[in-house]
């Protein structure tokens, strides 16, 4: 491999899902305009082909000093649908030899890798094979990485696996809410189960995701140099003070995309600035559509790239948006839809929501978020679309449904206070009255609004010059990336 003198180069290779794969390019391009490091991020191949087919022919192109590379993951090349999260988790750890032969190929090209950064294990360990530093992008919220980095300990102390065989009792008798987890340090003491998301709801010891996580968990404490959080002091400061603890040496540099742009506006443009990585063609008409609408008017609803809703629960939804009397944007993806979404509702949905609403298969979200027209968000509390919606001073109706999202919602709900959480039903009634709420001049939304403002500040004033998110990312910069290999510092297993 290369001598200790060679220049820079971190290889990035992002879990190949939308929002790992957006936030971890944010990273890229940033150590890229501020650093002068150089780059090369990995698709799967399945990947480069949808932000081919979104962006077009010159979306892969790179720039000097940056330059993309994909490799083959075992899925169908063809089509958009995501293919699941397990399916997903299975596949991409059939790449390592492949993710080598591309790091034997720079180093043939005279260009060796100097890091690895990657939020798999697999990848991580396959670094450190070849003798390579590694940084974890972990692109989840802190939060959950600290919930998750206790997952052994729910074991240990009988929590998990569940009880009740195969019919999983407790997953519905009310038990995941009132056991609490009150020993957790970093995190509040009412935690409860339920807030630990839905790995440890299972009745199997061995649960392949279970085992999986744990295994990962190990990997971050032991094998990483550094891990960069996508989050901001004050937002997550007693988490990432305990993380420090537990974990390598942290660098909080979020919000990602506020902070790339924060450095686009003091001056210091880059080629990579219009590099983009999105995996659906995006709608601008809804931009367009919500011209004119007074402020905090319109409801916008996404439940992310992966998460897939029944049909009844897409009626119910539907229904209750219309029912609120506000007007809405909603994303539905064409995978849910299966088809032409508004075909999936009967006419007098269209009829009764006539001039009210605009439905799309996908859209630029942190574009949409700005717009003033944008009162609340209906998410599925994926880190990305929470740290959009904070940065942006919006409330958020909150429906977590996998990963991090039950204690992302958590968060929002009792420590940030800037969400309030729709009932896994769905039922019409309920979220025609939350919306009315959140969205309302009552005092719960008012109240809401304005916490939400405050946020919006506080991470405004993280990612501006000599804020808490830009200074760490010089830091992240000068100590890790820009030392030479031997310098860095290892934490070995």
């Amino acid at each position: 491999m290369s001598s200790s003198s060679s220049p820079a180069h971190a290889v990035f290779f992002p879990f190949p899902a939308q929002g790992h794969v957006a936030s971890a390019l944010h990273l890229a391009k940033l150590l890229h305009a501020r650093g002068g490091i150089r780059i090369t991020f990995v698709h799967s191949e399945r990947n480069r082909r949808r932000v081919l087919r979104s962006r077009g022919a010159d979306a892969l192109d790179g720039v000097p000093g940056f330059r993309f590379a994909a490799v083959p993951d075992g899925l169908p090349l063809d089509g958009d649908s995501p293919p699941g999260m397990f399916p997903l988790l299975v596949s991409i750890r059939s790449t390592v030899q492949q993710f080598k032969d591309v790091l034997d190929e720079a180093a043939a090209a005279g260009e060796p890798a100097t890091c690895v950064v990657s939020d798999m294990d697999h990848i991580l360990l396959a670094a450190r094979e070849m003798g390579l530093p590694t940084v974890v992008s972990w692109m989840p919220s802190a939060c959950s990485l600290l919930s998750n980095q206790h997952f052994q300990q729910l074991i240990d102390r009988g929590l998990v696996p569940l009880k009740g065989g195969a019919d999983a009792e407790q997953l519905s008798n009310g038990h995941l809410d009132r056991t609490v987890v009150d020993w957790v340090p970093g995190m509040p003491a009412d935690m409860r189960l339920r807030d630990f998301g839905p790995f440890v709801r299972t009745t199997d010891r061995d649960d392949a995701v279970l085992t999986m996580s744990l295994f990962f968990m190990e990997c971050i404490r032991t094998v990483p140099s550094a891990i960069v959080l996508n989050t901001f002091d004050e937002l997550d400061g007693e988490v990432v003070a305990t993380l420090s603890q537990l974990v390598p040496p942290v660098y909080t540099v979020g919000p990602l995309p506020q902070l790339a742009a924060a450095h686009v506006v003091t001056g210091q443009r880059s080629p990579v600035d219009a590099l983009g990585a999105s995996l659906w063609p995006e709608d601008g008409g809804c931009l367009e559509w919500l011209r004119g609408k007074p402020p905090r008017s319109v409801l916008y609803v996404n439940f992310g790239s992966i998460v897939v809703l029944t049909r009844e629960q897409l009626v119910e939804l539907a229904w209750g948006l219309a029912k609120s009397g506000h007007h809405f944007l909603w994303v539905i993806r064409d995978d849910q839809a299966k088809g032409n979404p508004i075909d999936m509702f009967p006419p007098e949905f269209a009829e009764e929501t006539k001039g009210r609403g605009y439905v799309t298969s996908w859209c630029p979200q942190e574009a949409l978020l700005r717009d003033e027209a944008i009162g609340a968000f209906l998410t599925h509390c994926g880190w990305n679309s929470m740290l959009d919606s904070i940065c942006n001073g919006i409330p958020m109706l909150c429906y977590p449904v996998a990963a991090d999202q039950q204690t992302n919602c958590r968060y929002a709900r009792t420590e940030w206070r800037i969400g309030v959480e729709v009932d896994e039903s769905i039922e019409r009634e309920a979220v025609a009255r939350m919306v009315r709420e959140v969205m309302g001049e009552e005092k719960k939304g008012r109240e809401m609004r304005q916490r939400a403002m405050e946020w919006k500040q506080k991470a405004a004033m993280a990612v501006a010059p000599g804020g808490t998110s830009w200074v760490n990312l010089e830091r992240l910069i000068s100590e890790v990336f820009c030392c030479s290999r031997k310098d860095v510092p290892h934490v070995n297993a």
